[in-house]
């Protein structure tokens, strides 16, 4: 054990550091401010807790190229109740709306367009969420063969262009899930694991005779294959790409992109955006009568545990090369058990014991203070010692 321990120590020793001029991003996900006449509350939470960015989700309907008087509503709700707080703007639809022709992918980009000439101090888009899951956008397959990823890549192109057009320096992402099948024969869930997605996508490009980027960065959803894993979990032996498996999406995208007109990863610019990931907890008996249903996840965490994972999520992010923000998904609690117990509030709006903690490690980040080494440490130990799955531990 200490000789395995020495080595991946050793190994783990000779990955960069942080960069000296690392400003990690750390922000929330989370829709609430859109629906609420009284946004003060919210706004007063998350500048106690330091946040960085907040991730907002705008709605496309096909047909539309133009936001409507809510879609505006909304929006100005968020915009100018958090100014100058930065904004992730990510626009998709029904999974069944992805846009498949040049006039549906005029719309949404056109959508797009619209919201970002709105608001000005929007800079950040996402182009669809989790674009690799049957669940946000359809087909993936047709016949068996992919077809998802030219589709994608097609979108991109023509938003990339629209919204470099309108304005030079706007921040285009990517958004891919953790997980895929991979089989395009399977009755559900007939997505693509997000290695197969990026590389279908360097091929769709190559194949177009584009002379102009798709993206200015990557965006990708870390999740670990359960609730109870540490960050710092490695999925060799398959398709999933967590937080730990960062150099698994490197290589990804360097393997679709090298040599062409679009960036990989570390080079022009490109970093990785983590924007979605979250560790679901169990609900403590004083707060159980505010949710409904029935947990479907047997792989729940402890409160004690909770704060834990975004504690060594969050210096993770810090100290790996090319990741330029985490963000949390959710602020507060979803109150149907079937949804996600992620937040950093109940879903009465009280504080959970995380709260203080992720409240400290933001500062921590902001104060350039985290000590990489000691990350590469437990990461080493946490590895060496098996612990792919956390141990529960009692709040």
């Amino acid at each position: 054990m200490r000789r395995l321990l020495g080595t991946l120590l050793l190994a783990l020793a000779l990955v960069p550091a942080a960069r000296a001029d690392s400003n990690l991003i750390v922000g929330i996900v989370d829709d609430q401010l859109k629906w609420t006449a009284h946004p003060r509350p919210t706004t007063q939470i998350l500048r106690d807790l330091g946040i960085g960015a907040l991730r907002v989700p705008l709605t496309w309907k096909r047909g539309s190229s133009r936001l409507t008087r809510t879609d505006q509503v909304t929006m100005s709700r968020v915009v100018n109740s958090t100014f100058p707080m930065r904004i992730v703007l990510t626009v998709s639809g029904r999974a069944r709306e992805a846009p498949q022709s040049e006039a549906e992918r005029a719309q949404f980009c056109g959508f797009v367009r619209d919201a970002l000439a709105r608001y000005p101090t929007i800079n950040d888009v996402t182009i669809w969420n989790e674009v690799n899951s049957n669940d946000f956008w359809q087909p993936q397959y047709n016949s068996g063969q992919s077809v998802a990823p030219a589709s994608y890549v097609a979108l991109l192109a023509r938003c990339y262009d629209a919204l470099h057009q309108l304005r030079p320096r706007v921040n285009v992402m990517t958004d891919t899930s953790p997980r895929g099948n991979d089989n395009a024969f399977a009755v559900s869930n007939a997505g693509h694991s997000p290695g197969l997605f990026i590389e279908k996508m360097g091929e769709a490009y190559r194949a177009s005779g584009r002379m102009r980027p798709l993206f200015d960065n990557v965006g990708h959803h870390p999740y670990g294959d359960l609730s109870l894993e540490s960050p710092f979990a490695r999925h060799p032996n398959t398709t999933s790409i967590g937080q730990g498996d960062v150099d698994k999406l490197i290589t990804a995208y360097a393997t679709a992109f090298s040599g062409s007109d679009q960036p990989p990863i570390g080079t022009g610019g490109v970093r990785i955006w983590y924007l979605e990931d979250g560790f679901e907890t169990t609900v403590a008996s004083s707060k159980r009568s505010l949710y409904s249903g029935v947990e479907r996840s047997r792989t729940v965490g402890a409160e004690a545990l909770h704060r834990e994972q975004l504690l060594d999520s969050v210096r993770l992010a810090y100290c790996q090369q090319h990741v330029a923000s985490f963000f949390n998904f959710l602020l507060t609690d979803e109150r149907s058990l079937a949804g996600w117990q992620s937040g950093l509030l109940w879903a009465d709006g009280t504080i959970k014991p995380a709260y203080y903690g992720f409240r400290a490690v933001i500062r921590e980040v902001k104060a350039r203070a985290v000590n990489c080494a000691a990350v590469r440490r437990k990461e080493a130990e946490t590895l060496a010692g098996g612990f792919i799955v956390l141990p529960p531990r009692s709040p």
